[in-house]
């Protein structure tokens, strides 16, 4: 599995505006390009963060621009991106114990 770790700072204020586009967007990425959904939450720095899983790093490159109107809402909510971090992901390590395990 492959994952992007996005970061932004957002316009004060427009912090629903970028979650509504981001949600549009990725579950438009989900229905359209294979990805395996993705998490947004806002850090304790106030900086925006999200993981998006994909199956490998070409099905991400692959995908075009899927909702238009849901990336121009993120893209004007949006004072500054922060530099993204590509990953593989070990399933291994995603998985949570057993019930019952310490």
């Amino acid at each position: 599995m492959f994952a992007v770790i996005y970061r932004w700072r957002l316009h004060e204020g427009r912090e629903a505006q970028f979650a509504a586009g981001w949600h549009r967007v990725t579950a438009a990425m989900h229905e359209h390009c294979g990805s395996y959904g993705s998490r947004l939450h806002k850090a304790d720095d106030g900086t925006w963060v999200a993981y998006a899983r994909w199956p490998d790093s070409a099905t991400r490159d692959a995908c075009p621009d899927v909702d238009p109107e849901g990336e121009a809402m993120m893209s004007e909510a949006v004072a500054e991106y922060l530099p993204s971090v590509r990953c593989e992901v070990m399933d291994d390590l995603l998985a949570e114990p057993p019930r019952g395990l310490a």
